[in-house]
């Protein structure tokens, strides 16, 4: 826990501690591409071969499932791409020096934090003010 204390001084990570952050956001950002493009297929139908179109014709209820199905893929790779925007955005900030550093109390966010969220641009004080 000593390393909280020093970041509290600190107003920049190092160049050492900001490679281990873009490794992690790494790492993250091709599990990520890897999991939106899952979502993608199994809403866009591009991991069938063909065989709707020769089947005998569907059951209502096994439309309805396949049109929610669908829907819910579509709504979680919207989310996936969000998730994966916010992790280019945070290799950008390491590139301009600026990541790790609140938006909200311009102090270095935790390491702990970046560490479960890499993306973040708050620290936890200042995202829980935002619900107050």
């Amino acid at each position: 826990m000593k390393d909280t204390k020093s970041e509290t001084k600190k107003t920049r990570y190092s160049k050492e501690e900001l490679q281990e952050f873009k490794d992690l956001i790494l790492n993250k950002l091709d599990k990520a591409r890897i999991d939106l493009k899952m979502l993608t297929d199994a809403y866009t139908n591009n991991n069938e071969h063909g065989t709707n179109d020769t089947s005998p014709t569907f059951k209502v209820l096994e439309e309805g499932y396949q049109v929610l199905s669908k829907e819910e893929n579509s709504k979680l790779a919207a989310r996936q791409q969000k998730f994966i925007n916010n992790l280019e955005n945070a290799l950008i900030r390491i590139e301009n020096g600026s990541y790790g550093i609140c938006r909200a109390t311009g102090k270095l966010i935790s390491k702990e934090r970046l560490r479960s969220v890499p993306h973040a641009t708050l620290s936890i004080d200042a995202k829980n003010k935002q619900y107050d």
